[in-house]
């Protein structure tokens, strides 16, 4: 949840992530982790990788908002 403003990874809402964040308790269960079925075998290379640029997007963006969230920290101080 970049921000820990609820709005989900991109703003696309909650429960829309990997659960990594707060409200997820960290048990990481997006995109096909735990389901039982290999995802990946699921979606054309098409889907897979327009999956992947997104959630690569969104792990970016969760890293900007760790880093602007370390620097208000040590703002503190």
């Amino acid at each position: 949840m970049p921000r820990f403003n609820g709005t989900g990874p991109m703003g696309q809402g909650p429960t829309t992530g990997r659960g990594m964040g707060p409200c997820g308790g960290g048990r990481g269960l997006g995109r096909g982790c735990g389901r039982g079925f290999g995802w990946r075998n699921f979606y054309t290379k098409k889907e897979e990788s327009e999956m992947l640029k997104d959630e690569q997007t969104a792990l970016e963006e969760e890293l900007k908002a760790v880093k602007e969230r370390l620097t208000e920290i040590k703002g503190q101080k």
